[in-house]
């Protein structure tokens, strides 16, 4: 079987590329997402630094790792999504071809052999590509997380001896589960029913892929009513789960749902002899058209997704932002300023300080210290009150040896912890909780008294007819490095936001969108390829080579908006589980729809589907009609 698998991977290559390529992404992307992930986990600090670059530095660390997590998640899943839907398409196209085998003597464990031995050979040839591939995806991934800040420039991945077993395992690993359904279904089939197609070599819908649709359908609604109530720090990875788990749910259900669909395109293109052809191929090649809508369907649903979470967390905190600040002027500054200017009411200065708290998470059966980086605040209590809106009255009890400490640091109120602040370890009793931000910042308020002198930001509240100019003027006039109003301010930082989102979805999508594009292309091929004689039977009934190219892009577009459907379907429940749970946090309707997004998805989509589809069709139509219509298969 191994030798006949050789055989078949040799003279049939174009079959496998495409799952191939994905291969290779997936182990190049595993490979470098790894090794980073473990240097980033035991990182080597330099030496001299002060306690608060050090805690700065791990604090982007922990980011780095906690996005490299969802990138492994992403390349594995798209690697084995994409590899199955692949073989499952390339098994049903080679049907007949099987159904030989078995007529001439193989059993069904031979049939499952050769096409597992397929998947190994397919493997080690991803994976001799991938490690080397991973190297230069190393480089890219550690040059975009420096760039976001996650990450110091002088970080250097460290190489691990036993990466490229781990490659290893993980390209033939990809490669045998992604045959194993396919294989297990095509042993099943009669030889007989294979040749004829019918019973189960035309049955679409099986039993296993009914339950994994409505499975992972279940699932995602369960997550998206357990995202309204997850803090912001765990919306992306739920909403991430919320994209996968749907987009998975609708790809195994869609040959039940693209005939329903197509139907509904069929009254837009019957009208026309081309558009008719066009809707019956759509609703007769089922498993053609679901197989080029299914990685579609995940792109839109990761990239909607993702991206939709992010604006929304980014508006709601923009609009807790505006409703908590009291201010009219913020001003930053590198020294201490004026106590008293002329015009101002009531200033607010807040000091960043960065601090390292241990205190006890103990359960009933294990005792548990943890400790933690995290940016604190030295302010006035009664100053902050006032410029705070969201601020909660215990916070006037903050004076001596004591802090306030945001909900999400899951720290009680009334717990002493161990804060370690510019080199003094200070036992400090957490007196006040604080409401938990849209934006997942999670907070902890100091007495001014506590921290060193240092950079601040003071919030202004003019007095009733002062100039905001004239007191923006003395400011810069007593040292102030950048005066702006807090309409201005909060722009900036929600402009600041957008592009640290933007990098994370770069950074997660990145080279996984890669996926989808060779996925589609791959499908594209496959079928053209074997549509040969069904082209040559149209241009043989009097249509032109040109009105064949027209239908199949007719009918590739209407999978793409097929796709597209789908896949902006699944995103809704991730929008409207995060959407949910940012209203509850902000006390307002947050619900963002990311079109720019959308709009690049969509025009690439049909571009890619559309032109692949056309230069296939060219090619399937080179050969005159006569020709393969009376050549013997």
């Amino acid at each position: 079987m191994f030798e006949l698998s050789l055989r078949t991977f040799r003279e049939r290559w174009t079959l496998f590329v495409g799952a191939m390529v994905t291969v290779t992404l997936g182990v190049a992307l595993v490979q470098s997402s790894l090794l980073i992930l473990i240097s980033a986990a035991s990182p080597v600090l330099p030496p001299g630094l002060s306690e608060g670059q050090a805690a700065q530095l791990r604090t982007g660390y922990i980011a780095a790792i906690t996005l490299l997590a969802m990138v492994l998640a992403i390349a594995a899943f798209l690697a084995v999504f994409i590899v199955s839907s692949t073989f499952a398409f390339t098994v049903a196209q080679r049907r007949r071809d099987l159904a030989l085998l078995r007529l001439v003597g193989g059993s069904r464990g031979q049939l499952r052999r050769l096409l597992l031995s397929e998947a190994l050979l397919l493997g080690l040839a991803g994976t001799a590509l991938g490690v080397p591939l991973g190297l230069v995806v190393q480089r890219v991934q550690s040059a975009m997380l420096t760039s976001l800040g996650f990450l110091p420039d002088s970080f250097v991945p460290r190489w691990q001896d036993w990466i490229p077993a781990v490659s290893f395992g993980i390209g033939t690993g990809v490669a045998v589960l992604g045959v194993l359904a396919a294989s297990r279904r095509a042993a099943k089939v009669r030889p007989l029913e294979a040749l004829r197609e019918e019973g189960q070599a035309a049955r679409v819908m099986t039993l296993p892929r009914w339950l994994a649709g409505l499975l992972f359908l279940a699932g995602s609604i369960a997550l998206v009513i357990v995202s309204r109530f997850v803090p912001p720090s765990g919306a992306v990875p739920i909403s991430l789960g919320v994209s996968l788990a749907a987009a998975v749910g609708l790809s195994a259900l869609s040959p039940l749902i693209v005939p329903l669909v197509g139907r509904v395109f069929g009254m837009l293109l019957r009208p026309s002899t081309l558009g008719g052809l066009a809707q019956a191929n759509l609703t007769d090649g089922v498993r053609r058209s679901a197989s080029t809508a299914a990685p579609l369907l995940v792109l839109v649903a990761l990239v909607l997704g993702i991206s939709g979470t992010m604006s929304t967390i980014s508006g709601a905190a923009n609009g807790e932002m505006a409703r908590d600040l009291a201010a009219d002027l913020v001003v930053q500054s590198g020294s201490p300023l004026p106590e008293h200017v002329s015009g101002v009411a009531v200033v607010s200065t807040e000091t960043p300080v960065p601090i390292t708290v241990t205190f006890d998470k103990s359960s009933d059966t294990k005792a548990k210290q943890k400790t933690k980086d995290v940016q604190a605040l030295a302010v006035d209590p009664a100053d902050y009150r006032q410029l705070h809106r969201l601020a909660p009255d215990s916070i006037a009890d903050l004076h001596g040896m004591t802090m306030a400490a945001s909900s999400g640091k899951g720290i009680p109120a009334g717990a002493t912890v161990t804060a370690r602040i510019g080199g003094r370890e200070l036992a400090l009793r957490v007196v006040a909780t604080l409401p938990e931000s849209a934006s997942g910042k999670s907070t902890v308020l100091l007495p001014r008294e506590l921290a060193p002198p240092g950079p601040a930001r003071t919030f202004v509240r003019l007095a009733p007819g002062a100039d905001a100019d004239t007191v923006a003027s003395a400011y810069r006039a007593a040292g102030a490095s950048q005066v702006m109003t807090a309409a201005e301010w909060i722009a900036a930082a929600s402009s600041k936001q957008d592009e640290t989102s933007a990098g994370i979805m770069a950074v997660l999508m990145g080279l996984a969108g890669l996926y989808t594009v060779i996925a589609v292309i791959n499908a594209v091929v496959i079928a053209g390829a074997e549509r040969k004689a069904e082209f040559a039977a149209a241009r043989a009934t009097g249509l032109r080579r040109r009105q064949v190219v027209l239908m199949v892009l007719l009918e590739s577009c209407a999978v793409a908006a097929i796709g597209l459907l789908f896949g902006c379907l699944a995103a809704v429940g991730t929008l409207t589980g995060i959407g949910s749970a940012m209203s509850r946090l902000a006390g307002t309707t947050v619900f963002t729809v990311p079109w720019l997004p959308l709009a690049l998805v969509a025009a690439g989509a049909f571009v890619t589907v559309g032109v692949t589809s056309v230069l296939t069709t060219l090619s399937a139509t080179r050969t005159a009609p006569v020709h393969l219509l009376g050549a013997r298969e």
